[in-house]
């Protein structure tokens, strides 16, 4: 018989948050990408495609869905979707799944998604800033914080 506390190797994953690519200001509660948006969202695919993803959540509005579409597209995932206005529901789940996910949302969300997650202090963001990703490594049930400006 194991040990119910022996150390598995997927205890540890790393957890990719970022606010939702440049977008259209279209008059809509629902704007896709701008053009700089879409390319955001294709350098975040190529940063981001050997580092084990396993699952790709979303809020559902097409800036985050198609900020996060050129990386599902490349590893052939399908794109989940959360509700930003439960994000502890998200947190219990990615705590359950162990794996390697990124999770796009929305410059209110995501830095308080981060605070959850991490029980650390996270910047907000202002509606101009695009280029932050906040990555958490899970190692031993401790949760690390780091952010990177693209």
């Amino acid at each position: 018989l194991g040990c119910a506390n022996a150390k598995s190797p997927a205890d540890d994953y790393t957890l990719y948050l970022v606010r939702h690519a440049e977008k259209e200001v279209a008059g809509t509660k629902d704007p896709g990408l701008t053009t700089a948006g879409k390319s955001r969202s294709d350098k975040l695919a190529s940063d981001l495609q050997n580092k084990g993803v396993e699952d790709i959540w979303s809020s559902d509005y097409q800036r985050t869905r198609n900020t996060a579409a050129p990386l599902a597209t490349q590893l052939d995932l399908e794109v989940r979707i959360y509700n930003p206005r439960e994000l502890e529901s998200l947190v219990e789940v990615l705590k359950q799944r162990h794996n390697n996910a990124l999770v796009v949302g929305h410059s209110n969300t995501t830095p308080e998604l981060a605070r959850l997650l991490c029980q650390c202090p996270v910047p907000d963001m202002d509606e101009s800033e695009y280029d932050r990703l906040l990555i958490i490594t899970m190692q031993e049930g401790k949760a690390s914080l780091v952010s990177l400006v693209q």
